[in-house]
């Protein structure tokens, strides 16, 4: 009731401000069509006050909030374990599959921010002009030395053989596909686990030692005279 209230008060001080125009100022009817009469102002003012008199607190409430954009998704400002515990199964289409997959396999045994930071390494290979431009592109990028995701072209089957795990995965996919933040691995889009030193970690800067695997990103270009 408070909108209504405060509508109330603005309404009784035009109304006032109605009344004094009438006494002491004539209304031009002809060549301003932004003016209005002050007795069609008074009017208006109290046929409107009426009209919300009659509405409901929570008619107020959504007749006064700005209304989500169409499509717009929520998406939580971190995504935690106790958060996806409060979510129901996620769902969507190739991308999201793509992504959810290569989460699966690359991260099952991580924690929740390990499985996070490997969904950001891929989103940020889709934002990356060096990169394919969707989700399943980056997934099963490959070239004449193997596959950017070993898992991919290993031979090994790719089934998912833990249901829950995956179910936890499809909403941590999810989340990330509807804007979470990205600022577990600042901007990484690369990553080994421990056990390997590959050449090319050399030339990128690390990032992020999260869980099981390590990540970096490209070194940051300096324009040059």
């Amino acid at each position: 009731m408070s909108v209504l209230k405060s509508w109330t008060g603005g309404a009784v001080v035009l109304l006032a401000l109605a009344g004094g125009l009438r006494a002491e100022v004539t209304v031009s009817q002809s060549n301003d069509p932004s003016g209005m009469p002050a007795q069609g102002l008074v009017s208006m003012l109290v046929q409107e006050r009426s009209g919300l008199g009659a509405l409901s607190a929570s008619r107020i409430t959504a007749l006064t909030t700005t209304p989500r954009a169409k499509g717009a998704k929520d998406a939580p400002s971190q995504i935690t374990a106790e958060w996806l515990q409060t979510q129901p199964a996620a769902t969507g289409g190739e991308q999201f599959q793509c992504l959810a997959k290569a989460v699966y396999h690359e991260a099952r045994g991580e924690g929740v921010d390990g499985q996070v930071a490997v969904a950001e390494v891929i989103l940020n290979r889709v934002d990356d002009p060096k990169f394919p431009k969707t989700v399943c592109g980056v997934v099963h990028q490959g070239n004449s030395r193997g596959c950017q995701f070993s898992w991919v072209c290993d031979g090994k089957s790719d089934a998912i053989r833990n249901a829950a795990v995956y179910a936890s995965i499809e909403k941590i996919a999810r989340a990330m596909l509807d804007g979470a933040p990205r600022d577990l691995t600042d901007g990484a889009t690369y990553f080994h686990t421990p056990a390997v030193r590959p050449s090319w970690s050399k030339r990128f800067v690390k990032t992020a030692r999260i869980g099981a695997h390590i990540f970096y990103r490209a070194p940051l270009q300096t324009a040059s005279n």
